[in-house]
């Protein structure tokens, strides 16, 4: 299939409902390998693995072109207004449930319907999505005793958190936010989008 993309008019109409006219005025300036890696990862969660095969690239390059689409996308996208300190509280919110071990603190913090995404596919059974807050917020305090090494930060022009072992920045985790709730958590351990980390941004 080699450089394919979302071409034909059912395709469109899911993509055009999925990610709304502006969005999709973007997706028209890319080249049509990083439009499907994108598309398919970042809009609809397929895996690398399965992406790879339909462009005819290994997984390493179907990643390279969704982050080099991504930062088209973000770079093209007019910035919309945001409250960084409302942003830092709820995601402060989350870090010290995840310090203190509470299984209700999370679930407060969390909309019902957030989406955690982990580019590596780390998730359970190899899964790279995974939905709803009750299940979001178990697997998260998983990691409580991890949680001494995270640290707010600005994670794709957003607040977040960082993940720092040693002083080096290892992971980190991208929110998305609705009506101060997370909707959405992206697991980061991608090196060329850890570049795009501002560890010093929320100090303070």
């Amino acid at each position: 299939m080699g450089d394919g993309d979302v071409s034909d008019p059912e395709a469109q109409a899911l993509l055009a409902d999925s990610v709304g006219p502006a969005l999709m005025v973007v997706l028209d300036t890319l080249a049509p390998a990083e439009r499907l890696a994108f598309v398919l990862h970042d809009i609809f969660a397929v895996p690398f693995d399965e992406i790879a095969p339909i462009l005819e690239r290994s997984p390493a390059a179907a990643r390279q072109l969704a982050s080099r689409a991504r930062r088209r996308v973000h770079g093209a996208t007019p910035a919309q207004p945001v409250d960084l300190g409302r942003q830092r509280r709820v995601a402060e919110a989350f870090l010290t449930a995840l310090r203190e071990g509470d299984f209700s603190a999370p679930l407060a913090v969390l909309d019902p319907a957030v989406v955690l995404r982990d580019d590596s596919a780390g998730l359970p059974g190899g899964a790279s999505v995974m939905r709803g807050a009750r299940p979001v917020g178990a697997y998260a305090l998983r990691y409580s005793r991890a949680a001494r090494f995270v640290r707010p930060a600005l994670v794709d022009e957003a607040a977040g958190l960082a993940i720092v072992a040693l002083g080096r920045l290892i992971g980190a985790l991208g929110f998305t936010f609705k009506n101060d709730k997370i909707a959405e958590i992206e697991a980061i351990s991608d090196p060329e989008r850890l570049r795009h980390v501002d560890l010093a941004a929320l100090d303070g």
